[in-house]
């Protein structure tokens, strides 16, 4: 082992795991990665949860009372997973209380099917909420075009949420500002703006997988050079877009007032393509105010080899830019990827959410009291 995860750690990187189960919570295993692995905050998503529900580790007693009690499937799923969070966020409550609230945080998603409706994701996020009850839960939102609202509206009653499924740097732009226009519904309510937090998750190897595949038919030279560039570049661009709002006069008033920034979290960071090193997506997103959320995969891997050598996003946007430009010229369109990449994170959350809702009615149909 190195210690690659504390000077990741200690370049400002906040070190999140991108998983959660009741197993992972009850065998002290996340207690283990906080003290020794400098993990300190969880993200789940649907896939996870449907995951680690299906497995069937630990949950046999809360679903068998559930069952007993004859609740809609739905409800069994809210109660389940609000529980693990619950639990989850109490684990990371030291971590929380030493770093003011910023990080010691869980993520929680709102029913991937409300991706397209404003107001119900307004009402869920207020529900999960209210039903973790625990003031370092993050209720994540999809960045799609009704979840734009939905971010300012939810931030706006101060509640802190995690923006998830960003992958254009138009996108991004527009969650920024839906944040900050959230700070200022809540200040102008008169709401204590630094106990509201944000980040803004930018998936990362998804964009390599999906241009690389485009490369891959091209077959060019020209085009192979360009394998594996697109989503550092997306993501270091994403991050020259943060230091421009969050350096403007319209953040310093918001400054003033208590309010914290919204960090650009590096989502989707398992290495899907076995040429490229398993820990790129770690190694060179390096910036400070940054979040990494890894898979325990990518996390291993970093503590094992991981190459940490300071800032890697610092000098890079010339670069950057080129290497989207190149793939434009390419005939590869940038904007009919990150759109397709939106459509398929949502596609494939709703499929996720769906099998969970199968696996458990058929636990709770199995698990159910014979009458009498």
């Amino acid at each position: 082992m190195t210690d690659a995860l504390k000077r990741l750690s200690d370049e400002g990187v906040a070190i999140w795991l991108d998983d959660l189960s009741r197993k992972r919570i009850t065998s002290g295993n996340l207690a283990e990665l906080i003290d020794q692995q400098h993990v300190v905050g969880v993200t789940t998503n649907p896939s996870i949860f449907q995951k680690a529900i299906s497995s069937g580790d630990g949950y046999e007693q809360q679903l068998a009372d559930l069952a007993a009690r004859k609740v809609t499937v739905e409800e069994a799923i809210r109660m389940i997973t609000t529980a693990d969070v619950r639990d989850a966020a109490d684990i990371l409550r030291p971590v929380f209380d030493a770093t003011d609230g910023q990080d010691g945080r869980v993520s929680i998603e709102v029913d991937p099917r409300l991706a397209h409706n404003t107001r119900a994701t307004v009402a869920e996020a207020r529900q999960l909420a209210w039903l973790v009850d625990r003031p370092n839960t993050l209720i994540k939102i999809p960045a799609t075009k009704a979840g734009l609202p939905a971010i300012t509206e939810t931030i706006g009653n101060g509640i802190s949420v995690n923006v998830t499924l960003i992958f254009s740097l138009e996108r991004y732009r527009e969650v920024m500002d839906a944040y900050l226009a959230g700070l200022e519904k809540a200040k102008a309510k008169g709401l204590d703006l630094s106990k509201i937090h944000s980040v803004a998750s930018f998936f990362v190897s998804r964009v390599d997988t999906e241009v690389d595949k485009r490369i891959d038919k091209l077959g060019t030279d020209e085009a192979k050079a360009l394998r594996g560039k697109a989503a550092l570049a997306n993501a270091r661009l994403a991050y020259q877009a943060y230091e421009e709002v969050f350096g403007s006069e319209r953040w310093a008033a918001l400054d003033r007032a208590q309010a914290n920034k919204q960090r650009p979290l590096w989502a989707s960071t398992g290495v899907k393509d076995k040429a490229y090193k398993d820990t790129l997506y770690v190694d060179d997103l390096v910036a400070p105010g940054t979040v990494n959320t890894m898979p325990e995969a990518t996390l291993e891997a970093t503590a094992d080899h991981g190459e940490i050598s300071g800032n890697t996003i610092a000098g890079t946007y010339e670069q950057a830019r080129a290497d989207l430009d190149g793939v434009e010229k390419l005939g590869i369109s940038y904007d009919e990827v990150v759109q397709l990449l939106e459509d398929e994170g949502v596609q494939k959350f709703e499929a996720s959410w769906n099998d969970l809702l199968k696996s458990t009615e058929a636990e709770l149909t199995r698990l159910a009291p014979s009458e009498g």
